[in-house]
């Protein structure tokens, strides 16, 4: 097998433990906490166009292909 295509592969992987990692809302879903600043959200799991998700795909993905002898 020379390529595998793996759908919403982006999503698939881990944050470290400790890291946190904020966004803002995306358009429509914004609203105001009670000092009338915009709220922020906390992202749990990898986001495509994240910076840091092509990373945290590659270590969950790697460790299974060792495993599995690839």
């Amino acid at each position: 097998m020379r390529r595998w295509d793996f759908v919403a592969a982006y999503l698939q992987g881990e944050l470290e433990d400790g890291e946190v990692v904020y966004c803002r809302a995306p358009r429509g879903y914004e609203t105001l906490g009670a000092d009338g600043r915009a709220r922020v959200c906390q992202i749990v799991k990898p986001v495509y166009g994240m910076a840091q998700a092509g990373r945290r795909w590659q270590r969950t993905l790697f460790p299974w292909l060792k495993e599995w002898g690839f």
